[in-house]
């Protein structure tokens, strides 16, 4: 099977996000072809190169959401073309501009399952902007196809004039209402960044013959926004089939971060704060987008409940939802896990914290709490155990204030003139020799705490699970469907509710055994690689079940052609060449920061040459 697999700003670069799981995702399915089509978030991340690719890999696009457009040549000059455009940009424009929840909701009455009433802010949920949406957005994708690049007509006058008038139209939400025309600016540079992918050479209309997504059988978005563009035109126009993961959804990271987080936003290079009406209309773009993707896609895969209640608030189909946990590596902490919480090897009045200090993880409530536990537990300690890279700037002092704070909270108590005074709070960095590995951070403690009051998957309570430690954490995100009974839950932003907690734990080493061993124990039942790659491996023969051949090898009764494609005609292997390596598809040795950085150009590996059936490679090419 050939399998596109669609990022944004993760695979196959070496930073980013969603770029390990899709790593073991790919390499856990050699028996797969890949071909990878990923946008880029900014300089930086095209700066560092790839990773280390398998060689089932046989082709990788690239192409960025940031910057300037690349120049492209395009017949925008004409009156019906300019027309054209009005109309498809117009309709996209009047459906962000829409209040949400006028209509009737997708399919009949509410979205199944989503519990959701009638005209209740559901994003996307009427049929006529729904509708009006795609055809606006499927017009430009044709336009784009026909007569080159939309940028320059994405950033026209026309555009502006055209989003203007659907902001003043009457019933417009006040926020985009209120919009100035430097907001309209602002507003249509981030909506052609966002709709870069329509304009990319992908989909089989490049020179030499090449298929692109023409040619997959199955469409992978890793990832929601900008990456699902791609796979929405290959079923629109060869019938691929398109199955969707989320394991963040980036509609609510909208809504946290104020757009500027999103792709596209302009925000999110400069550090501009985004004024109202930009933020109310590019919200209602990726809202309107999500709903598209919900609706269009043949399979959604939630990595958690948290994250499902949302994509089916936004109109997603129950019957097409299949919660798919992330995998990960838990061979890393199997030493500590096995080890358990034995007090030769963590101290059992120790908390331990890991992650990155910044306001979501509300240090601050942690250190207000600990203060509560050092009257009743005055020989506990806690260990702050921050993961942030030095290269990393720190979020707007954040942890400055909290290590101000700590110094108020729990002064140094020398016992003489000439002695060193002994802080219960400590704060750490991962790498130090004190706490070289993530497995040392974990371990060095009785009780872990996440104090939380924003979270999605909590990947650092599942790293603590692997360990065997018992845990305390804010019921925040998934964090209740991950912990499962096997540890403490306490409400947010209440350091009483998580100071009687950790008391609880640190006064019962019997019990802090159990539940370590317990959550290890789930962990390893729901959160390895191996569960998530044999979780996906079915589900790709299950789509590929209800959609065997392409849309062009169906018979003129609509039935499928047998034998239309035999089995030998596309062989993946080594005989595939590599974008950077020989003629028989291997890669040079070295890391990935070495190899020349990728061009926003796609590169055809082409079809491998034809073996003899049940002839493998001559001695010569073994050793090549």
């Amino acid at each position: 099977m050939r399998v596109g697999l669609l990022t944004e700003g993760g695979y196959p670069y070496a930073t980013g996000e969603a770029r390990v799981w899709c790593d073991r995702l790919v390499r856990g399915l050699a028996q797969h072809e890949f071909e990878v089509y990923a946008l880029s978030r900014g300089p930086g991340q095209e700066g560092a190169g790839w990773g280390e690719l398998p060689r089932h890999v046989g082709r990788v696009c690239t192409a960025p959401l940031w910057g300037e457009p690349e120049p492209r040549r395009g017949g925008w000059g004409g009156r019906r073309q300019r027309r054209r455009f009005a109309e498809h940009f117009g309709e996209l424009a009047a459906a962000i501009s829409a209040p949400y929840g006028s209509g009737a909701p997708y399919g009949s009455g509410v979205p199944h399952g989503s519990g959701a009433p009638h005209g209740s802010g559901v994003p996307g949920c009427s049929t006529d902007q729904a509708d009006r949406f795609a055809n606006g957005l499927h017009g430009l994708a044709d336009l784009a196809g026909e007569y080159g690049a939309l940028s320059a007509a994405l950033r026209s006058e026309d555009a502006v004039r055209t989003l203007e008038r659907a902001c003043r139209t009457l019933g417009a939400p006040h926020g985009a209402q209120r919009a100035r025309v430097a907001d309209l600016l602002t507003v249509t540079e981030a909506l052609e960044r966002a709709l870069r992918p329509l304009s990319l050479d992908w989909y089989g209309d490049g020179a030499g013959g090449d298929p692109g997504l023409a040619g997959v059988d199955l469409c992978h978005a890793a990832t929601g926004g900008a990456a699902v563009l791609p796979g929405l035109l290959a079923k629109r126009r060869f019938g691929t089939p398109l199955l969707l993961t989320e394991y963040g959804v980036r509609l609510r990271e909208c809504y946290l971060a104020g757009t500027a987080g999103a792709a596209g936003a302009p925000g999110a290079e400069g550090g501009r704060p985004l004024s109202g009406p930009v933020r109310s209309l590019l919200t209602a773009f990726h809202g309107r987008l999500a709903a598209e993707a919900y609706a269009r896609a043949d399979l959604i895969t939630p990595g958690n409940t948290h994250t499902r209640r949302w994509q089916e608030r936004c109109g997603a189909d129950r019957e097409r939802l299949r919660t798919v946990y992330p995998g990960m590596d838990a061979t890393r902490f199997a030493e500590v896990g096995e080890q358990g919480a034995a007090p030769s090897e963590a101290d059992d009045r120790t908390l331990v914290w890991v992650g990155r200090i910044e306001p979501p993880k509300d240090v601050i409530a942690l250190l207000h709490a600990f203060a509560e536990v050092r009257r009743w537990q005055p020989d506990a300690r806690l260990r702050i155990i921050e993961t942030r890279r030095g290269e990393e700037p720190e979020p707007d002092g954040y942890p400055a204030h909290c290590r101000a704070l700590a110094d108020h909270l729990f002064p140094d108590e020398a016992a003489d003139a000439h002695s060193a005074g002994d802080n219960p709070v400590s704060f750490e960095r991962l790498g130090d020799p004190e706490v070289p590995t993530l497995a040392d951070a974990y371990g060095s403690g009785g009780v872990v705490v996440l104090s939380s009051v924003v979270e999605g998957f909590p990947v650092g309570l599942v790293e603590a699970m692997f360990c065997g430690r018992a845990t305390v954490s804010t019921d925040v995100g998934a964090v209740c469907e991950v912990i499962g009974g096997t540890g403490l839950v306490v409400p947010p932003r209440n350091p009483r509710a998580l100071a009687d907690a950790c008391l609880a734990l640190l006064s019962d080493a019997e019990r802090c055994a159990r539940l370590g061993a317990a959550a290890r124990a789930r962990a390893l039942e729901l959160f390895t690689v191996e569960q998530n790659v044999a979780a996906f491996r079915g589900i790709y023969l299950e789509l590929m079940s209800h959609c065997p051949v392409p849309r062009e090898e169906v018979g003129e009764g609509g039935g499928p052609l047998p034998f239309a494609r035999p089995a030998e005609a596309h062989v993946p292997g080594r005989w595939t060449a590599g974008r950077d390596g020989d003629g028989f598809g291997h890669r040079p040795p070295g890391p990935a920061a070495s190899r020349p950085a990728p061009e926003h150009t796609p590169t055809w590996a082409g079809p491998p040459p034809r073996e003899p059936l049940g002839v493998g490679p001559r001695p010569s090419e073994e050793g090549a």
